[in-house]
C-alpha cells in the first residue's frame, strides 16, 4: 500500500528503522525516524522502506510499503516522502483526515528548489538569446555599507542560469539594515552596516581606500590634515647693543625671555595603490602630499626675528611645498608567506631606528626594502640626496642641499626573547662644503662660531637597538658609535677625526592603567677643544621620542648661545650647531647625561597623561669654557619637569588634542651660561597646545 492511502483519525506515521536511502548518501535510520514529513529544504530525497500505521484505539500496527517517491511540484501523490522533518509524534491528525496525505505534507519551499539533483528544468532555454531572466530570478540587492562611489568595474558576464546571478564587483556587496537594539536607529547608537557619506572618514569610504576606485585592486586613499600649534614660552634671549635695544640703557646681556609661537600645517595626501593590501604589500603605489604652512613669532627683543633690527619683534611667514612625492614598485614575492622586496623613489619619510635618535626626516631618496622569514625579518637600504629646507616651516624646497646620506638597517623579531625586536644599522653622512644664510638672514653654514671657513663633514655610524618586552618588563635601548672626519671644525680651528658614542635605555613596567618608566641617555662630550680628536656625539637629523619627547622643555625648545644653539628644537644633544635642519653636524660639543623617571597614565579610553622628570648634566664643559671664555662652568644643566595630555574625544585619531607644560629649573651650569650679572635666573617655561584634525 502506498502513502497516498487515506489515514484514519488519530493515526500517526512513523518511519521504521528500515533501509532508508536518500540519493544524497547513506544516513542512519535513526536520523530519519519521525512522524510527519514536511517539504525538503534545498533538495529532494528518494526513500526505500516501510511505513507503520498505528491505530490509536487498539495500537494494532499495519505495515505499508514505502515505494520510491520522486516529485517536483507537489502534484505527484507520492511526494509525501520529501524530507526536512518536524517531530510531532504525540499530535493526532485533525478532522480533515479525509484530505490526501500529500496535501497535509505539502512542501514549504519554492518549487525551483524541489527538483532532484541532476534533473533539468521543464523549459530550460536552448540558447542564451532565449533566456528570460525574470523567469529564473529577480534578485533584490541591499545597499553596500558606507560611501562606495561609482563602481569602476565594467560588467562582462551575463546571467546564464536562474541558479547564479553574476556580481562582478565583489567589494560592493550589500548588507541588510540591522536595528541592533530595536530603537528605530537612534543617532549615536551602535548600528551595524551603517550607510556613510563622502565626508565621513569613520565608516567605509571609497575615498579612504575601503573600496576600489578602478577595477578590483586599485584604491585611492585621501588624507586631509590640519595641524595647529599654539606655544607660549620663555627662552634665554640676548639683547641688542644699547643704541638699538627695546629697553634703552639696559645693561643686561639677556633680556625679556617671553615669546609666542604659532604655526599651522595643512596637508592633503593622495595615495593611489594597486593590490590586496590586507593580505600582502601593494604591487605599486603613488603618493603626493602638498603642504601649506603659516607661522608667526612674537618676541620682546630686537635682532631675534631677523638680524636687521628694523624688522621689529614679530615675524609672519607662509610656505607651500610638495613634501612627499614618490613611486613604489614591488619587485618580487619571495615566499608563500608574502615576503617581498620593493623599491620606492622620491621624497619620502623615514625613521632609521625605533626612537629617531639619528635620522628622522622626509626628503628626496631611493629606498629598497622588504621582509624575510615570514615577515619576522625586515630590512631597508636607502640613499638620500637631501634638499634644502625652509627655515621657519622646515618644509622641503627643490634646491639641492649638497648632503648625501646612506642608511642600512636590519630588524629581527622575537630575537632571543618572544616579543623583543633587535635592530642593527649603519648610517653614512657626507655634508659637503657650502655657504648658506637662512631666509631670515642668519648665517647657518658654516656655523658662525670660531674660525669661519667652509668645511666637509664625513661620518660613519654603527649602531644596535632593541625594542619590546622581556617578561613583564618593557625595554628599549640603543647604542651608536660614530667615526669619520671634519675637514675644518670651526670650534677646534683645524681638521679633526671623529670618534664619539651615544647610549640610551628605557625600562618600564605596566600596572593596570599606569606605565612606570625610567631611562638614561648619554652622549659623549669633547674634553679638549683644540686637539685633533672630536669626541662629542652629534646626529644627522634627529627627532627622538625619549624621556618625554616633545613634552620636555629641553627637547622642545631651541636654546640659543652666542650665534649658535646650545640645543636644537626636538633634539637631545647639546651640539652647538647653528641649525639642526640647515647647519652641519658638530662633533666638538659638551655632550649630555640625562636621568629620567616618569609615568604614562591611561586615565580614560579618551585621555592619556604623560609625566616626566629629567635631571640634566653636561658630560664635559671644556668646550663651553673655551667657547664662552669662562672658567669652571658647572656640569649641572637643571631639572626638567613636564606634564602632558593627549585627548581623543571620539575615540579615534580624527580629532586629537595634545597639550603640555614644562619647566626647566636651571642648574649651576645653565646659570653660568645665561645669568645676568648680579641677578638670579628664573625658571623657564614652555606651554603648548596642538590640535590635529584628520580626514
Amino acid at each position: 500500500m502506498h502513502l497516498n492511502e487515506r489515514l484514519q483519525p488519530d493515526s500517526k506515521v512513523e518511519l521504521m528503522p528500515a533501509v532508508i536511502s536518500p540519493v544524497i548518501g547513506q544516513r542512519s535510520a535513526a536520523l530519519w525516524k519521525c512522524s510527519i514529513l514536511r517539504g525538503l529544504v534545498g533538495t529532494s530525497l528518494v526513500f526505500l522502506g516501510y511505513v507503520s500505521l498505528v491505530d490509536a484505539q487498539d495500537g494494532s500496527p499495519q505495515t505499508v510499503e514505502l515505494a520510491p517517491l520522486i516529485s517536483r511540484d507537489g502534484d505527484n501523490t507520492d511526494s509525501a516522502a520529501r524530507a526536512g522533518v518536524d517531530e510531532v509524534t504525540d499530535t493526532p491528525f485533525a478532522e480533515t483526515s479525509d484530505e490526501p496525505l500529500t496535501d497535509l505534507l505539502r512542501p514549504l519551499n519554492p518549487n525551483i528548489l524541489n527538483r532532484p539533483f541532476g534533473a533539468e528544468p521543464d523549459s530550460a532555454p536552448d540558447s542564451e538569446s532565449e533566456i528570460n531572466l525574470d523567469q529564473w530570478v529577480d534578485p533584490e540587492f541591499d545597499a553596500p555599507r558606507g560611501y562606495t562611489g561609482l563602481s569602476g568595474i565594467a560588467p562582462e558576464e551575463t546571467q546564464s542560469s536562474g541558479h547564479f546571478v553574476p556580481i562582478e564587483d565583489r567589494w560592493r556587496a550589500g548588507f541588510p539594515e540591522w536595528d541592533r537594539y530595536g530603537k528605530g536607529y537612534v543617532p549615536g547608537d551602535d548600528v551595524p552596516y551603517e550607510s556613510g557619506n563622502w565626508w565621513d572618514p569613520y565608516n567605509q569610504n571609497v575615498l579612504k581606500g575601503d573600496y576600489p576606485i578602478v577595477g578590483q585592486h586599485t584604491f585611492l586613499n585621501v588624507t586631509a590634515t590640519n595641524f595647529l600649534i599654539f606655544e607660549p614660552r620663555s627662552l634665554p634671549t640676548p639683547t641688542t647693543p644699547f643704541e638699538s635695544t627695546t629697553h634703552p640703557d639696559s645693561p643686561n646681556f639677556f633680556g625679556n625671555p617671553n615669546q609666542l609661537f604659532v604655526s599651522n600645517f595643512t596637508r592633503l595626501s593622495l595615495n593611489l595603490s594597486h593590490g590586496n593590501a590586507s593580505f600582502k604589500p601593494p604591487d605599486w603605489q603613488i603618493r603626493l602630499t602638498p603642504v601649506l604652512n603659516m607661522n608667526y613669532l612674537d618676541v620682546n627683543e630686537l635682532g631675534i626675528v631677523s638680524p636687521n633690527v628694523r624688522n621689529g619683534t614679530t615675524r609672519f611667514r607662509s610656505r607651500n611645498a610638495l613634501e612627499e612625492y614618490f613611486y613604489e614598485q614591488k619587485l618580487a614575492d619571495l615566499s608563500p608567506e608574502y615576503d617581498f622586496v620593493s623599491v620606492r623613489a622620491g621624497s619620502q619619510q623615514f625613521v632609521s631606528d625605533f626612537r629617531g635618535f639619528i635620522f628622522n626626516d622626509t626628503n628626496r631618496g631611493v629606498r629598497l626594502f622588504g621582509t624575510a622569514y615570514a615577515n619576522r625579518h625586515q630590512y631597508n637600504l636607502l640613499f638620500f640626496d637631501q634638499t634644502e629646507k625652509d627655515t621657519n616651516s622646515q618644509l622641503n624646497t627643490f634646491k639641492d642641499r649638497g648632503q648625501n646620506t646612506v642608511i642600512a638597517n636590519y630588524y629581527i623579531q622575537d630575537f632571543i626573547f618572544p616579543g623583543y625586536t633587535s635592530q642593527s644599522s649603519f648610517h653614512y653622512n657626507r655634508d659637503q662644503p657650502s655657504l648658506k644664510f637662512d631666509t631670515n638672514g642668519f648665517l647657518v653654514r658654516p656655523d658662525p662660531v670660531g674660525v669661519f671657513q667652509k668645511h666637509q663633514v664625513e661620518a660613519y655610524y654603527f649602531g644596535n637597538a632593541g625594542d619590546g618586552h622581556i617578561g613583564r618588563f618593557n625595554v628599549n635601548h640603543a647604542f651608536y658609535w660614530v667615526i669619520g672626519n671634519d675637514s675644518f671644525n670651526p670650534l677646534a680651528g683645524r681638521r679633526v677625526d671623529i670618534n664619539a658614542k651615544m647610549a640610551a635605555i628605557e625600562l618600564s613596567y605596566d600596572r593596570d592603567w599606569v606605565r612606570f618608566k625610567t631611562s638614561f641617555f648619554y652622549s659623549s662630550g669633547d674634553s679638549k677643544i683644540n686637539d685633533r680628536h672630536a669626541t662629542g656625539f652629534d646626529t644627522i637629523l634627529d627627532n627622538p621620542n625619549f624621556a618625554g619627547g616633545g613634552f620636555s622643555y629641553w627637547q622642545r625648545q631651541q636654546i640659543g648661545l652666542l650665534g649658535t644653539s646650545l640645543v636644537n628644537r626636538f633634539s637631545l644633544v647639546p651640539d652647538l650647531r647653528s641649525s639642526k635642519f640647515q647647519g652641519q653636524s658638530n662633533f666638538v660639543n659638551p655632550g649630555l647625561q640625562l636621568f629620567n623617571v616618569g609615568m604614562d597614565m591611561d586615565v580614560t579610553p579618551k585621555m592619556r597623561l604623560i609625566q616626566n622628570t629629567n635631571f640634566l648634566f653636561f658630560d664635559n664643559t671644556n668646550v663651553l669654557e673655551q667657547f664662552t671664555f669662562q672658567n669652571d662652568i658647572s656640569r649641572s644643566i637643571g631639572t626638567d619637569i613636564s606634564l602632558g595630555m593627549e585627548y581623543r574625544p571620539f575615540l579615534n585619531n580624527n580629532v586629537v588634542l595634545t597639550a603640555g607644560t614644562a619647566f626647566l629649573l636651571p642648574g649651576a651650569g645653565f646659570k653660568d651660561l645665561y645669568r645676568n650679572p648680579n641677578s638670579n635666573l628664573s625658571p623657564l617655561y614652555s606651554t603648548f597646545m596642538e590640535l590635529d584634525f584628520t580626514y
